[in-house]
């Protein structure tokens, strides 16, 4: 681990081609969440900076080549993309892992992710028909509509998932032909600023990809009001989707937000009824809850269970919960890693302490664990948390945490069940475990979710569309409509044979 004496600075902003530090010249120590020691120095951006960032994204859009190339090179490049990102795999995957703190093996697989959101767009737009054909009803007429880039695009990325998230709206939006200004979060922008090195390896013109590190308040605020900007992609809270949407009103621009979940876990007593059913049941429900130390906005965050199987599995679960191996995310055997910063555990530990205070019942977990070798003192650890006996009224059921903690409500009857998982101003995501198939149809049809699953929790294809009901946010990543988010429509009228009109005299 190097310690603050040999970290160097890394020009962090990337315009028109070049990287660059900040106008300012304000940096920021990047600290890695196991033991809270920087690793890392970044740029500082400020407005000076987005505005300098979106002028040569807007040149490269009006002037350069890359919204013009045909739509077979771009998918060419997209694939050239993936497999660099194959190549650095490990390298990328621990930059992830010290980064934002997860496990080394998540970091890999977010890696994964990654190259096939690249290549499925690649594959998307290679296989598109140039146009759709509209019937004018003459044979002098040829009507078609078709696809154009945006323009200028700002893409806000959070930090539980730093590379994964910012490939969801890059990979779209190059493919679609636009020119972006991506914003990382300032906590976790390392792996980001990675893949704009691979970008221009892979032959992306440059201006194309532009890049600034700096806080929300200042890079993030410029963007979303910039007048030269023609669409915001906002991943994060719902405060600052607000204020993101609220920015953009003005300019009328097309918004994307995708914001946060209080996601229900449904389990019915059916699903339980054999030993691996239940041993299936108790495992997806940890993996919903506990990835990521439950840093997802997808997290299964609501265990809602169904009475007459609850005291069975809640107790397996709280076991099973306290032998999670918490630790440093590199380190060989370690399941969860710490959360993301200070401010992210106190967080968590208001709301453990709040839910106390309402009448929950502590099942496992609900404080820091003791350091040990691979959790050092300082690291921003919390131990995987069950909260029993929760009801809808407790502020740690309707507000999301963000955290690794887990809340059981329970249930009677299917229509009981569906009430429960439908009550959340949230939408994003859902599950239903049951061995009866028309009920697990019924319940996934009445679910306000944006995905359900049905007998699993977490999986997401890249062909499918991902968003949310709700205050979850507006618009959809991946699959088609991701693609659809990045275009402009224009109807092209072409009349064959034109003839005067005469409407008026003359």
């Amino acid at each position: 681990m190097a310690d603050s004496t040999e970290l160097r600075v890394r020009d962090t902003i990337h315009a028109g081609g070049e990287w660059r530090a900040a106008v300012s010249g304000a940096t920021r120590e990047i600290l890695d969440p196991a033991d809270a020691l920087p690793f890392a120095v970044v740029a500082e951006g400020d407005e000076k900076d987005t505005d300098l960032a979106v002028a040569a994204a807007r040149r490269a859009f009006d002037e350069g080549p890359w919204p013009h190339t045909p739509v077979a090179e771009r998918a060419a490049l997209l694939r050239r993309v993936a497999d660099l990102l194959v190549r650095d795999r490990e390298k990328l995957g621990l930059l992830e892992s010290r980064d934002a703190g997860k496990t080394v093996e998540e970091g890999r697989v977010d890696i994964d992710c990654v190259a096939d959101a690249f290549r499925y767009f690649a594959d998307l737009v290679a296989a598109e028909a140039p146009g759709r054909v509209v019937d004018a009803g003459s044979p002098d007429i040829h009507s078609v509509v078709v696809h154009e880039p945006v323009g200028v695009c700002a893409l806000i990325t959070p930090w539980n998932y730093p590379l994964l998230q910012a490939s969801w709206k890059i990979a779209p939006a190059l493919a679609a032909g636009n020119t972006f200004v991506v914003k990382p979060s300032e906590i976790t922008p390392l792996t980001t600023i990675a893949l704009i090195d691979l970008l221009t390896e892979a032959g992306l013109p440059a201006g194309a990809a532009n890049l600034v590190t700096g806080p929300g308040h200042t890079v993030g605020a410029r963007l979303a009001e910039h007048p030269d900007v023609d669409l915001v992609s906002f991943t994060g809270g719902l405060v600052s989707g607000t204020k993101v949407a609220q920015a953009a009103a003005p300019g009328v621009k097309k918004v994307a937000l995708e914001l946060g979940g209080k996601n229900p876990n449904v389990v019915f007593a059916d699903a339980c009824a054999t030993d691996e059913g239940f041993d299936t049941a108790v495992d997806q429900a940890l993996n919903a809850a506990f990835i990521h130390s439950g840093q997802v906005c997808s997290a299964g965050a609501r265990l809602i269970v169904e009475e007459s199987v609850r005291d069975r599995f809640v107790t397996e679960l709280a076991r099973r919960a306290e032998r999670i191996r918490l630790g440093r995310g590199t380190e060989d055997g370690v399941e969860c890693g710490p959360l993301v910063s200070e401010q992210q555990r106190a967080k968590v530990e208001a709301y453990v302490e709040s839910a106390l205070k309402e009448g929950a019942v502590l099942r496992s977990g609900g404080k820091r664990p003791a350091p040990s070798a691979e959790r050092p003192e300082n690291g921003y650890f919390y131990e995987p948390t069950v909260l029993d006996r929760c009801h809808r009224e407790m502020k740690v059921v309707r507000e999301e945490v963000f955290g690794p903690v887990l809340t059981v409500e329970t249930f009677r009857t299917e229509e009981e069940a569906v009430a429960l998982a439908n009550d959340t101003e949230y939408g994003l995501a859902g599950a239903v475990w049951t061995a009866d198939a028309g009920r697990a149809r019924r319940v996934a049809g009445r679910l306000r979710h944006g995905t359900v699953w049905i007998n699993d929790f977490h999986p997401y294809l890249p062909q499918a569309e991902w968003g949310g009901f709700g205050k979850s946010g507006v618009g959809r990543e991946l699959g088609p409509a991701g693609l659809a988010e990045y275009r402009e429509t224009k109807h092209v009228y072409q009349n064959l044979a034109p003839r005067p009109v005469r409407w008026f005299a003359g």
